[in-house]
């Protein structure tokens, strides 16, 4: 019986690691789902506080812009991390790191300092 999975890119190699490990996988994908849902939330947040500093417009739109992107960017990192992860377990390779990790966490900060500045 030939294996119709898709993508063939990932299904197509190597042979069929331990479910636990795929599921594992899986899980971590979802994880980058909630948090590039959990950035486009905060981008539509940040655009309802302009309404209480309109003078502060040009910086809420920046910093929505900003988060909204980042919130694509973990998305498509959620599937192609998915896919990195299950070819090298079917490989029996060693994970690969992922290189969004380091972006994210000075987008939050300077994120969080404009939102601040927004507040106060």
């Amino acid at each position: 019986m030939s294996d119709k999975r898709w993508p063939r890119s990932v299904y197509g190699v190597g042979s069929e690691p331990d479910a636990r490990f795929s599921f594992a996988n899986e899980r971590t994908f979802l994880a980058w789902i909630r948090t590039g849902l959990g950035f486009v939330t905060a981008s539509v947040a940040i655009v309802a506080l302009t309404a209480l500093r309109p003078e502060l417009e040009l910086e809420a739109r920046i910093a929505a812009l900003v988060l909204a992107i980042t919130g694509v960017a973990c998305g498509v990192n959620a599937f192609l991390g998915w896919a990195r992860n299950e070819r090298s377990l079917r490989q029996a390779k060693p994970l690969p790191s992922s290189p969004l990790m380091v972006v994210l966490v000075p987008v939050l900060v300077v994120v969080a300092v404009i939102t601040v500045v927004l507040v106060l």
